[in-house]
C-alpha cells in the first residue's frame, strides 16, 4: 500500500500545524511542520486544512437508499391531494418501461387531515402499478394493480403495515434491482462526505451480497452488516461471530442482530406507555404495536449471544424502549438500541448503567417534530432525547436510517448541536448536546487523529468548531481516505 504524507494540516479540535505520516493503511506519524524529512511517498499539502476521523453513518438501509434515487419524490406533501397530484405529475410525463412499477417514497401521513383510500388511488392510477412508500419505510400505500402485480394484501386502504410491508419490500426491491453502478456511485457520495463507514440494517441478505459488492468495486465504505433473524441460523452455521471479516480486503465484517420490536412515530404504531391522542383505549393497538414479544427478544438474544453475535434493537416508543432495556439487564449482556425516540425519564440513566448503546438519528427529530407534537404531546420534552442521554452517561451513535433522511452526518450533527431546521426556533432546546459530543457520535467515539489509529480520515475546507449550523449541514469535504486509500480527492 502506498505511503502518504499529509503536509500542513491542522487536526480537529486546534493546535499548530503538523505532519502526518501514513503507511502500510495506519497513521505511523504526527510531527510538527518540517520537522521530518522527506521519505519519498506521495506527498500532499493541506495548506491548513482540518484533518479529523473518518465518520460513521450508524444506521443505513443502503439498497433502499440507493434505490431512492430513482423513485419520485413524495417529500413535502401535506394530504391525500398533495399525494395524487404528484403521482397524476409522473404518471403524465410518462416514460416508465412496461413492466415497471412506479414507486414514489418520503410521505409522511402521520398529521394529513384525512386518510388514504384504495379508491383514490386506484382513480388517479388506473391499471398502472403504483407503490407509494412512507418516509420512515414502516408502510406503503399501493393501488389494485400494484397489490397484484407483488401478491400483497393491504387493508381497505391500500395500506402495508409493518411486517406486512417488511415482507412485500423486498419483492418491489427485486422487480428493478439497483445496478453495481448504483451502488458505486451511492458509496463514493458518501465518500465525498468524509464518510468512511456504514452499519448496514437492509432486510436482505447482506452477509452474501456486501462481499460481492466489493469484488465488483463497490469499495469506498466499510460496512458492518446486520441479520434479522430469518438469517440468524446461517450466521450461527457459519460461525460468524460480531466484527468477524467477510472479505479478504477487510471492509465488510460481520455486524448484529437486528430486532425490531416496534413500529414507528408516523404510522402511530410505536409502542408507548399512553395512548396515542384519537384513539381509543379499547382500539385493537391504541398504544402502538409491540411486534416481538419480550419473551421472543429474549430467547433470539440469548440464542446470538451465545454464538458472539450481539443485539441492535429498534425501539422507539417508551414502553418499547423500557422492555428491551429490561431484557438486557435480565440477561446481563451489552447491546445497541436503535432509535431510542422516547424514553421514560427514569430509564435515561439505565443505558449508562447497563452499557447500552444509543444509536439514535438527530435528523429525526427535524423530520418529525410536527408529529411528535401532536401524537407525543406531553411527552416531548423526553423524545429525542440526546441532552437527557447523554447526561445520564448513554454512548451515543449518529446514524441516517437512510433513506429515511439524507446519508450525511453533518445533517445529524447540525441537528443534533442545534435542533433548528430551516430557520424555525429550535425545538427542545434543552436537548442540544456539545459539538464535542456530536462529533465524536460520528466518529465513533473519538475527534482527534492519533499515532496508530487505522488512516480512516477526512479532510474538512471549513473548521466545525466555528461553522454555524447551516453551514455544518453543508460542511465541504476536500478529501476522504480509507486504509491511507483515498475514496475521495477534491484537493
Amino acid at each position: 500500500m502506498t505511503a502518504v504524507e499529509l503536509r500542513n494540516a491542522r487536526l480537529l479540535g486546534g493546535g499548530e500545524p503538523v505532519d502526518v505520516r501514513i503507511d502500510d493503511g495506519r497513521i505511523v506519524g504526527i510531527s510538527p511542520v518540517g520537522a521530518q524529512p522527506r521519505t519519498g511517498a506521495e506527498t500532499v499539502d493541506l495548506d491548513g486544512r482540518i484533518l479529523a476521523p473518518g465518520l460513521w453513518d450508524e444506521h443505513v438501509h443502503f439498497t433502499q437508499w440507493t434505490i431512492r434515487r430513482s423513485r419520485f419524490d413524495l417529500g413535502g406533501t401535506t394530504s391525500v391531494e398533495d399525494v395524487l397530484d404528484r403521482v397524476r405529475a409522473v404518471l403524465g410525463r410518462g416514460g416508465h418501461p412496461a413492466d415497471a412499477i412506479v414507486t414514489g417514497y418520503g410521505f409522511r401521513d402521520g398529521t394529513w387531515p384525512a386518510p388514504p383510500t384504495l379508491e383514490a388511488l386506484d382513480e388517479v392510477t388506473g391499471p398502472t402499478p403504483v407503490v407509494l412508500i412512507a418516509a420512515d419505510l414502516h408502510c406503503a400505500w399501493l393501488n389494485s394493480a400494484a397489490a397484484a402485480r407483488l401478491d400483497a394484501k393491504p387493508d381497505e386502504s391500500g395500506m402495508l403495515r409493518e411486517w406486512d410491508w417488511f415482507a412485500v419490500g423486498p419483492k418491489l426491491a427485486a422487480v428493478s434491482p439497483p445496478t453495481v453502478d448504483a451502488f458505486r456511485e451511492a458509496a463514493e457520495a458518501a465518500a465525498r462526505r468524509g464518510v468512511v463507514g456504514i452499519v448496514e440494517f437492509e432486510n436482505t441478505d447482506n452477509l452474501l451480497q456486501w462481499p460481492e459488492r466489493v469484488a465488483a468495486g463497490v469499495d469506498s465504505l466499510r460496512v458492518e452488516a446486520s441479520v434479522w433473524p430469518q438469517r440468524l441460523d446461517d450466521a450461527i452455521g457459519r460461525g460468524l461471530r460480531t466484527g468477524a471479516g467477510l472479505e479478504p480486503r477487510g471492509l465488510v465484517s460481520m455486524g448484529r442482530l437486528k430486532v425490531v420490536v416496534d413500529g414507528s412515530l408516523n404510522t402511530r404504531t410505536a409502542f408507548c406507555w399512553d395512548p396515542y391522542p384519537g384513539l381509543d383505549r379499547h382500539a385493537l393497538h391504541p398504544c402502538g404495536v409491540s411486534s416481538v414479544s419480550p419473551d421472543e427478544l429474549r430467547e433470539l438474544l440469548v440464542r446470538a449471544d451465545a454464538h458472539g453475535i450481539g443485539g441492535a434493537i429498534h425501539a422507539i416508543g417508551d414502553r418499547a424502549n423500557t422492555e428491551v432495556i429490561d431484557t438486557f439487564e435480565q440477561l446481563g449482556i451489552p447491546g445497541v438500541i436503535e432509535h431510542a425516540q422516547l424514553v421514560r425519564a427514569e430509564d435515561f440513566a439505565r443505558f449508562a448503567s447497563l452499557g447500552l448503546v444509543a444509536s439514535v438519528q438527530p435528523e429525526h427529530a427535524m423530520d418529525d417534530r410536527d408529529v411528535a407534537d401532536h401524537h407525543w404531546s406531553g411527552r416531548t420534552d423526553r423524545a429525542f432525547a440526546y441532552a437527557s442521554l447523554h447526561g445520564a452517561g448513554a454512548t451515543l451513535r449518529f446514524g441516517s436510517d437512510a433513506p429515511v433522511a439524507v446519508l450525511d452526518p453533518w445533517f445529524a450533527i447540525a441537528a443534533a448541536t442545534s435542533r433548528s431546521r430551516d430557520d424555525r426556533a429550535a425545538w427542545h432546546p434543552e436537548q442540544r448536546v456539545p459539538l464535542d459530543v456530536a462529533l465524536a457520535s460520528s466518529m465513533r467515539g473519538r475527534t482527534r487523529v492519533e499515532v496508530g489509529d487505522v488512516a480512516d480520515l477526512a479532510i474538512l475546507d471549513a473548521d466545525p468548531y466555528t461553522a454555524s449550523p447551516e453551514r455544518l449541514r453543508e460542511l465541504p469535504v476536500a478529501g476522504t481516505l480509507l486504509g491511507g486509500r483515498w475514496t475521495w480527492r477534491g484537493l
